[in-house]
């Protein structure tokens, strides 16, 4: 039950994270800057609801190794994509924006995975 209490700490964080950003950081940013801020956390938000139907359904022993992949990269996926976009909506520095494609491959990649635990 590991991914769905990741999924579960990482939706919870999302709904802190954006509650900050409509309370905190909207009069402190640009509004293009807290839309990246807000893609951030649609994004994370979505992929912790994909980590936690990944531990019920290895927890059900469904999707075998291809779902653990799964949960490691959609894991993987919001640390990069999700902080990047964080990271830089926050701070300004656009060298970030480098490393949010790799957090999205990471979820690409992550749902392929899934894909292919389903089909097992």
């Amino acid at each position: 039950m590991g991914f769905a209490i990741a999924g579960a700490v990482f939706a919870f964080l999302s709904v802190a994270i954006g509650a900050f950003g409509a309370h905190v950081m909207a009069d402190r940013m640009s509004a293009d800057m807290l839309n990246v801020y807000h893609t951030g956390d649609q994004y994370q938000m979505y992929h912790a609801l994909a980590l936690l139907a990944v531990g019920i359904l290895l927890h059900l022993g469904i999707g075998g190794r291809a779902m653990h992949w799964a949960g490691w990269l959609f894991s993987v996926g919001i640390v990069l994509f999700s902080g990047s976009l964080y990271v830089l909506s926050i701070s300004g520095v656009k060298a970030l924006g480098a490393i949010t494609p790799i957090g999205g491959l990471c979820f690409l990649a992550g749902w392929i995975c899934m894909i292919v635990g389903f089909a097992r």
